[in-house]
């Protein structure tokens, strides 16, 4: 199964890793960048994420990212057990 598909229902053609990486280098530091690690974490599963951006990168973004209350929450707790001390 194609985990990416749960991510990106709506644009399948993210549902490829070559795809995706390719877009994500292409579009570091843009506003498309921050609304595709803000699609990873919302939809996707922990391990998904942390395949495209480190644990650093999503603390770096995390203030910036609108997201569901839950959402920031998760995210803010794996920042804190598993990011840098």
């Amino acid at each position: 199964m194609n985990y990416l598909n749960a991510i990106f229902w709506d644009y399948p053609e993210f549902t490829h890793e070559e795809t995706l990486r390719a877009f994500l280098k292409r579009n570091h530091n843009s506003k498309l960048y921050s609304w595709m690690m803000t699609r990873f974490l919302e939809y996707g599963r922990v391990v998904d994420s942390l395949h495209y951006f480190t644990i650093d990168e999503i603390a770096k973004y995390l203030p910036k990212l609108k997201m569901a209350s839950y959402t920031l929450k998760k995210w803010k707790r794996l920042i804190e057990v598993y990011g840098k001390h």
